[in-house]
């Protein structure tokens, strides 16, 4: 039988419908409309209506049934303990190309769970294999016409996608995908490339296949795995080669000049890993079709650089800005350092007042072959500036901290490393213009 959840109310967001009708943290999410709630896909299903009735259980026992009139889509401004209000579901699979079972041991236990969650790609964005998907899931998704959802194919080989992820069931998933598209829900794609495995040919009867599901699936990213030093046991992986990355970029260029003839759209999409490792142009901007892979690395660097360049020439021209002088220092993974510096360049060559010292770190904790400023740990940043002129103050970027919190993946946090190197440090957003705004003030 499955568990039942309590939907408890964590917070209220201030001058909300749930504010003002005194809903207040605590309280327990009966029903809406009569229906019992399972979990995410329910409520905002159930609470997209004009007009929605909403049982709420006091921490007393008391019930109060609330008639609410409202806009269509507005939110309730509720959040609760649960973000599912379910268990999370962990993944079945054994993927050979799986990060997490390349980390060491002793890290904080969340960081080894392998969610497959298809939830969590609505709310979060997370990419999901569909194999933890029941037929009654999917029929939820259309029933409810939610969207976008992300999928990891990796392949459309069925054969190959069972190796690939050692699920047995790997194979007959991709069925739901096609189910999905044909109900019109919109989808994004993702392949990890694993050499000699799913590229070459494999990859191209992938980008075909695909391409099929336009315009339902919007786009598809082409990352490399990513390779630990912790490797003992797993699939013999090997990192791919500048002439590997050329191959890859090849093949992708090939087919988006196809589909963008076709379809308008490029459709297929290589995350900025492979343009360095290539040593290759980043593409224009309007080859990203509006950046719909930020979150796979898919023009991360090219629509950074864009941000910058527009705010760096706004404060160029505007009247009356004093720009004070100051040295800083800049630390970040070895994928992005050329780009920063040349931003940095840029800003000391304009206002000569400014010194900036860019700083690449190698990631010795997971291993040199992991470039991300996402998966870098506090004591590589310890060990690496310690000793270095770093000014005034240190930038970092947002992705090295916890979501939300200030700790890093080696549970290091901000204010131990501050402390260690005896320098504030600032905290940097994703885009060109924080950037700057960080440097300059």
């Amino acid at each position: 039988m499955k568990k039942e959840y309590l939907h408890i109310v964590e917070k209220v967001a201030p001058g909300s419908i749930a504010e003002e009708l005194e809903i207040v943290a605590g309280d327990v999410l009966v029903e809406i409309n009569g229906n019992k709630i399972e979990d995410i896909f329910d409520y905002q299903y159930y609470t997209q209506d004009e007009y929605i009735e909403v049982l709420i259980r006091k921490p007393s026992g008391e019930e109060w049934l609330l008639e609410i009139d409202k806009e269509y889509d507005e939110d309730l401004g509720i959040t609760f303990e649960n973000g599912l209000m379910d268990e999370y579901r962990s993944c079945h699979n054994k993927c050979i190309f799986c990060f997490i079972d390349q980390m060491p041991k002793g890290m904080r236990d969340t960081l080894y769970f392998k969610d497959d969650d298809s939830r969590l790609s609505f709310l979060q964005g997370n990419y999901v294999t569909l194999t933890n998907m029941s037929d009654e899931d999917v029929d939820r998704i259309i029933r409810y016409h939610l969207s976008p959802i992300n999928v990891s194919f990796q392949t459309t080989n069925p054969e190959l996608r069972y190796r690939m992820l050692n699920n047995r069931f790997a194979g007959q998933a991709l069925e739901k995908a096609w189910k999905l598209a044909r109900a019109g829900i919109t989808m994004n794609g993702q392949i990890v490339l694993c050499k000699g495995v799913n590229d070459g040919t494999e990859l191209e009867r992938s980008i075909r296949d695909l391409s099929a599901y336009l315009p339902n699936l919007e786009s598809v990213s082409v990352v490399p795995v990513g390779l630990s030093k912790y490797r003992d046991g797993l699939f013999p992986l090997e990192p791919f080669t500048r002439e590997d990355a050329r191959q890859v970029l090849d093949i992708i260029h090939r087919w988006q000049k196809q589909l963008y003839s076709e379809y308008g759209v490029h459709f297929i999409h290589a995350s900025d890993e492979w343009y360095i490792l290539a040593g290759e142009e980043l593409p224009e901007e309007e080859r990203y079709d509006g950046y719909l892979q930020l979150e796979n690395g898919v023009g991360m660097l090219r629509l950074l650089i864009n941000e910058f360049q527009e705010a760096f020439d706004a404060l160029k021209t505007t009247k009356g800005v004093r720009v004070a002088p100051g040295e800083l220092s800049i630390a970040t993974g070895k994928l992005a350092y050329s780009f920063i510096a040349d931003m940095a360049e840029r800003v000391m060559a304009e206002y000569p007042q400014i010194v900036i010292h860019i700083y690449p770190i190698t990631n010795d904790f997971f291993g040199e072959m992991i470039t991300v400023s996402g998966l870098l740990t506090g004591q590589d940043l310890l060990a690496q500036l310690k000793g270095q002129i770093l000014g005034d103050r240190l930038l970092l970027p947002q992705n090295v901290l916890k979501s939300g919190e200030t700790v890093f993946l080696d549970d290091m946090t901000l204010a131990e490393l501050e402390k260690a190197l005896q320098v504030p440090i600032d905290i940097v957003k994703s885009s060109g213009q924080d950037l700057l705004d960080a440097i300059i003030k």
